[in-house]
């Protein structure tokens, strides 16, 4: 069987390579550089962990194309894959060691996007939940929803990457539970992908579970949140519930962190883009009073539930799959609103 050999693979290469771009980020001098808006007090930590996640993938992605049966049909499929991933990646390891613009960064995802895109890696169809009807959508519409998806889940898991451990664990979580989406829809090149990643981020993981020897950084959040958001199309193109659902609610806690994000900096009428500190770990982080491992693990367990919630989800069909998701989401309502987290305006940013 293939998965075992090119999990190990990827999880070996990544846990051996991670001391070594470790040491190189400390000579370039990528370090993380603490100021008020980040939790972390501890300087000079080397931020290009991503890139050792990235080698990681990279020998899986390698190793299945030798193992997998038939596994030359879909090299250019993921070839296009790993050429919009090294274009984020770049743009990330440049932005930990020099900084780079927001608006230079977009660019460089919109065109990582149109990579994917032109490949073949689209949201073309709406599945209706109840006759099954498929409808299919104009190329000038397919192409908008498959960049804002593209950019939105990239940028979803850049802004969770909060604390030790989180962007890697919970990237893990939602990547292990896409690939099983992949496998329920017979997708081999998702299958592919997911496990190859999922593997690339548990050999990496020891070294970023709090206390954490070193960061993915935006070097890795970026590739990350690439790579999940080519995955969660990869399982879209076989599975005909409703179109978005599933890897939405796989998505969910990053994608909820991102919207919430949002909404309380426009209600404040600052910049949607500016940092603050009341982001879902933050918030976690201050009820378990300062302690980063019970927060993570906390995040982590709500991430798994959604997922969970998201193979129960492929399922079901029809109403059933209408009534699931409505209790689904005022339950989730009803757990944002226990946070606290609907108190969009009553704190200061950077508090």
């Amino acid at each position: 069987m293939w998965i075992p050999i090119v999990l190990l693979a990827s999880m070996a290469v990544a846990a051996v390579a991670t001391p070594m771009v470790s040491r190189i980020a400390l000579a370039i001098g990528a370090i993380d550089r603490p100021n008020e808006r980040k939790v972390s007090e501890r300087a000079n930590i080397p931020l290009w962990g991503g890139l050792a996640v990235a080698l990681g993938f990279f020998v899986g992605l390698g190793s299945a194309l030798l193992l997998v049966p038939g596994g030359e049909t879909y090299r250019s499929h993921l070839e296009a894959m790993l050429v919009g991933g090294m274009l984020v990646l770049a743009v990330g390891a440049w932005d930990d060691r020099w900084t780079i613009r927001p608006l230079a960064k977009l660019a460089v995802q919109l065109f990582a996007a149109a990579v994917a895109i032109s490949f073949g890696y689209q949201i073309d169809h709406i599945t209706d939940p109840i006759s099954r009807t498929v409808y299919d959508l104009p190329t000038w519409l397919s192409w908008t929803v498959t960049t804002v998806w593209i950019v939105i889940v990239t940028n979803s898991i850049n802004l969770i990457d909060g604390l030790d451990g989180l962007c890697t664990g919970v990237s893990a979580i939602i990547a292990a539970t896409l690939t099983v989406i992949a496998w329920q829809g017979g997708h081999l090149p998702g299958v592919v992908i997911g496990v190859a990643l999922v593997g690339a981020l548990l050999g990496f993981l020891p070294y970023n579970f709090p206390p954490a020897k070193i960061f993915v950084g935006d070097t890795g959040a970026l590739f990350i949140g690439y790579t999940l958001s080519i995955l969660a199309l990869e399982g879209y193109q076989r599975v005909t519930v409703i179109t978005f659902i599933v890897p939405l609610l796989a998505l969910a806690v990053p994608l909820l962190d991102t919207g919430l994000s949002i909404l309380r900096r426009i209600r404040r009428r600052s910049n949607p883009m500016q940092a603050d500190r009341q982001h879902i770990h933050h918030r976690l982080l201050l009820e378990h009073e300062g302690s980063h491992r019970p927060a993570v693990l906390s995040i982590y367990f709500l991430t798994a539930c959604f997922c969970v919630i998201a193979v129960s989800f492929t399922r079901l069909e029809g109403y059933a799959a209408i009534v699931f998701l409505v209790v689904i989401l005022l339950l989730t309502l009803r757990i944002l609103r226990n946070l606290g987290f609907f108190e969009l305006g009553d704190e200061e940013a950077g508090q």
